[in-house]
Parts: C-alpha cells; sequence; structure tokens
C-alpha cells in the first residue's frame, strides 16, 4: 500500500462494518490513527465512485492546511453510511441517500458536494456501442447471454458486478435496470478492480461512475443517448445520483471546514468537472430520496 506525499491513505478494499481497519494496521490502530487526540484528523470512508474527488480534495486541501490529515478511504456506501451513523467516522460518502440503505438520519447532515453519471462499460473488444434498455435489462438479468443477441460478435457475454451495498450497484439497478435486480455474476468490491477487469476480460460487461471512464473500456449508449454530463444535467441520461458526504449534526470544525472546501468554488467549477463529476448547481433536474424527478426551480 502507497502513503501519497500528503499523507491520504486510499484503500479500495471493503471495509467490515464496526472494525476499520488502516492501510498496514489493525482495527484499533487504524481507528486510534483516525480519530487522533489533536483534533486535526479527518476519516472519509464510504464510496469508491466518489474517491477520485476525495481523494484529490484531500490532498488539495492538507496543501494548503498543513496541521489537518484527511484519510480517505472506500468500502461502498453501505460502509460509509453505517459508519458515519454510528459516529466511528467524520465523513461517510455515498451514492444513494441514507433512507435508501435503511439509516435514521436524524442526526446526519447531507452535504451534496457533486453529480455523478454511471453507466455500462463494456471491453474494448466487444462490437456493441449502443443498446436498448431493455437489452440492458436483459443483459444483466441472464436473458441475453451472447453479444451476437444485441447486435455484436458471436461470444458469450461476461457480466461484472459490483457487491451488495454498492452504491453504484443501487443507483445502477434502479435507474438502468429500472428496479431489476442484476444476476449472480463476479462480484467486485470496488471501481477501480472493475475496470480493471472489464478492461482485461474479452467480451466482459459492468457499469462505472463517470469517474472512471477511460480509454481502456468502452462506454455504451443507451436507447441512442449518450452518456455525457450534459445529457446528465438535462436528465436526458437518468442513470445519475448525487455524490453524498454525510456529517453528523455536531461535526468538528476541522470536517466542516473541508465540506466547506469542497463546496467552494474553486473546487466546484474546477476539480469536480476536471474528475468527470457534475457541479450540483448546473442540473436542470433534482431527485429525492425516493427517486422521484423534478425541475430544478
Amino acid at each position: 500500500m502507497k502513503f501519497g506525499k500528503l499523507g491520504v491513505v486510499l484503500c479500495a478494499a471493503a471495509i467490515a462494518i464496526g472494525a476499520l481497519a488502516g492501510c498496514g494496521g489493525g482495527a484499533d490502530g487504524g481507528a486510534k490513527t483516525a480519530a487522533g487526540k489533536d483534533g486535526g484528523t479527518v476519516l472519509a470512508v464510504g464510496s469508491s465512485a466518489l474517491q477520485p474527488l476525495a481523494q484529490q480534495a484531500a490532498k488539495d486541501y492538507m496543501s494548503k492546511n498543513s496541521g489537518v490529515k484527511i484519510t480517505v478511504q472506500g468500502g461502498g456506501s453501505g460502509t460509509g453510511l453505517s459508519q458515519i451513523a454510528a459516529g466511528s467516522v467524520q465523513i461517510g460518502n455515498s451514492d444513494v441517500f441514507a433512507e435508501a440503505k435503511k439509516i435514521d438520519a436524524k442526526d446526519l447532515v447531507d452535504n451534496k458536494v457533486a453529480v455523478v453519471g454511471m453507466g455500462p462499460v463494456v471491453n474494448k473488444d466487444v462490437k456493441v456501442d449502443s443498446v436498448s434498455q431493455k437489452d440492458l435489462i436483459g443483459i444483466f438479468t441472464g436473458k441475453i447471454t451472447n453479444w451476437k443477441e444485441v447486435g455484436g460478435q458471436d461470444l458469450p457475454i461476461v457480466v461484472i458486478n459490483r457487491a451488495e451495498g454498492s452504491g453504484t450497484r443501487a443507483t445502477f439497478e434502479e435507474f438502468g435496470l429500472k428496479k431489476n435486480k442484476a444476476m449472480k455474476a463476479q462480484e467486485q468490491d470496488n471501481s477501480g478492480a472493475v475496470e480493471k477487469i472489464v478492461s482485461s476480460t474479452t467480451a466482459a460487461i459492468s457499469y462505472l461512475a463517470f469517474s472512471y471512464y477511460n480509454d481502456k473500456t468502452k462506454a455504451l449508449k443507451v436507447d441512442g443517448v449518450a452518456p455525457t454530463s450534459e445529457n446528465v444535467a438535462t436528465n436526458s441520461w437518468k442513470i445519475w445520483s448525487y455524490e453524498h458526504m454525510y456529517t453528523r449534526k455536531n461535526a468538528d470544525k476541522n470536517t466542516t471546514d473541508f465540506i466547506k472546501y469542497i463546496m467552494s468554488d474553486d473546487v466546484q467549477k474546477n476539480l469536480v468537472p476536471k474528475l468527470g463529476y457534475i457541479p450540483v448547481n448546473i442540473m436542470k433536474y433534482q431527485r429525492d430520496a425516493q427517486g422521484a424527478i423534478s425541475p430544478v426551480k
């Protein structure tokens, strides 16, 4: 495990709920390091889709605030929400509303720091560029098993899933698969692992946040609509979610100052779009915890 010059730790492995382990230490040692006694440490845990933004923002923030250490860990949205609800961490990162995971949010503050689009990605050798949503559902529910059924070559489809508890999976199933559950298939604990497996596995398909899109995989259009930030903003591309950084209502100053930094114009206008996210304030539509869409007034 590598430690960056500014001390951000990126742990992509799933973190057992109730026993957070730091990178390179046991559960007890990691918890003590994260909590600290000087009040200058912030631990953010959860969504791997949000990790690229959280990690880079933490690095930038610490370069301007040398007395603060911010540690960013993965583990999935479910872990982030459970840990912040239990008061074990300072920030719980999530792709979904706390209510969606049946988390009691009465003592939490929902900081929507960005919007992220998500969508299906395939190995670059797959001879398909666009699918209908009906066919997308068929692929991920196991009804369509060969690429030739959707206009591609004669190859068995290899489905890669995120693990249960993943906010990316929950968002993709709700809005990409119209609440159908994805079939049982190989599961990965983080988005980085998904990207690597799809890029190296012939005939593979999975789903990723836009922040993980690159030239190693191919993003598919759905019903002819391209997965772009502009289409997310107008809700033409419907597979998207807010990126939440939940904090406690009694959060310490270091935590609240870091959240203010992420919500600042400098981050929202520059870093957020640079890393493939969408500033909340450019959205033409909004979504509530029940998934209902309405125009932004």
